[in-house]
């Protein structure tokens, strides 16, 4: 019986995706929930598991085809017998082609580095399922700068000693370049600064992160900080948890808080949904399973969509002061930034505290200048003035 393998329901939000690349040829056999190909969408990148155990009689969609939702990619002939094994012969060749799997750009890399096969079957691939990614070949093959490729890429060397690489930019790269490009057209962005004391918050994280981390299995950050500061000022000025929806405004009633996260196909940004009703060790658990999946490639559409207000951290990278892009159709960001110590002074006497420059950019279609900064000074005294995160529930 021929079996039908297609592509996943998408949500709504994602029109098209990519196929990534084909883990099995025609006419081999596999196993039921095998892993087929990689499905890129400009969100996340999820696998496709065989419907059922059998031999792959076509492929209809080759590697970097374009897809939509439910389109038929390849068949299965689930009658077909799986090959006899082999004992420990076969075990030992299966495991080396287990180990010797490439993503697309890895092997653009190692192809750049002359590396050969039997040296490239030697590498512990660090990707989902053992798979060897382009990180593994560069730390394999030394500190030679590596460029960000993607299947999709057209690489272009020049003769001369002035080299150039064309490369196309992937599905989500593509949608950010959509969504800052629309952000900065369709609002009126405007950013508001302040600054903050994070002594309290360095003394409770000293005081209680031994206890935190017993008791809860996970370290107390910063971030979970800010979040609860975002959530106590949105309470006061609902506006900035508001979105433009053509001449209408809808404000939301619940505090689905975006945090950016850093991975490598790019920035993503994982839903804190219900925020309010999250402890400090629920969101800092969360946040750090969004960081862990986000460098795995494995966080869910669903995971990535909606949103009321957004958080995004320059200062892990060490950045000083940014005016961060509102992520549409939000109204509002805050950008958080390194902590430093500068002088300042307090009760009339200079002294060195641990600052950090806040940035809140808002839309001023609809956020008042006077709501802009008001909630920014919330944030900043809720901050100044942190409770216990081990008086929760």
């Amino acid at each position: 019986m021929q079996v039908e393998v297609k592509v996943p329901v998408l949500s709504e939000s994602v029109a098209e995706a990519t196929l990534v690349s084909w883990n099995k040829k025609k006419g081999e056999y596999v196993e039921r929930d095998e892993n087929l190909i990689d499905i890129e969408t400009d969100k996340v990148v999820m696998e496709l598991p065989a419907p059922v155990s059998g031999k792959l009689t076509r492929i209809i969609k080759g590697d970097g085809a374009t897809v939509v939702s439910s389109e038929l990619i390849a068949t299965i002939d689930s009658e077909a017998m799986a090959p006899p094994k082999k004992g420990t012969t076969t075990s030992k060749k299966s495991t080396k082609t287990e180990k010797s799997v490439m993503m697309p750009a890895a092997k653009r890399i190692a192809a750049e580095r002359n590396l050969g096969t039997d040296e490239v079957s030697t590498i512990r691939g660090s990707g989902r399922g053992g798979r060897i990614i382009k990180e593994d070949i560069a730390e394999h093959a030394g500190p030679q700068s590596v460029q960000e490729t993607t299947a999709d890429e057209e690489v272009l060397l020049a003769s001369s000693d002035r080299p150039e690489k064309r490369v196309a930019m992937s599905r989500l790269r593509l949608r950010i370049a959509e969504r800052m490009v629309q952000s900065q057209s369709t609002a009126a962005i405007l950013t508001t600064f302040n600054e903050v004391d994070m002594q309290a918050i360095i003394d409770f994280r000293a005081r209680y992160k031994e206890r935190f981390k017993k008791e809860h299995g996970v370290k107390l950050g910063f971030t979970s900080f800010f979040v609860k500061a975002v959530v106590a000022a949105l309470k006061k000025f609902p506006i900035v948890n508001s979105s433009v929806d053509g001449k209408d405004i809808i404000y939301h009633g619940y505090y689905d808080i975006g945090i950016a996260v850093g991975s490598p196909r790019g920035l993503v940004v994982p839903i804190l949904r219900d925020a309010d009703r999250l402890s400090q060790a629920e969101i800092e658990k969360q946040i750090n399973d969004f960081g862990q999946r986000a460098k795995e490639g494995k966080l869910k559409i669903e995971e990535l969509t909606g949103g009321t207000f957004s958080i995004t951290n320059g200062g892990v990278f060490g950045s000083m002061l940014s005016t961060p892009i509102i992520n549409p159709p939000q109204s509002a960001i805050l950008g958080v930034h390194a902590i430093k110590e500068r002088p300042v002074a307090i009760n009339g006497q200079v002294v060195i505290r641990p600052m950090n420059y806040l940035a809140l950019s808002y839309d001023h279609r609809i956020v008042d200048g006077r709501e802009a900064v008001l909630s920014l000074a919330a944030m900043k005294e809720t901050l100044e003035s942190p409770m216990s995160p081990l008086l929760e529930d």
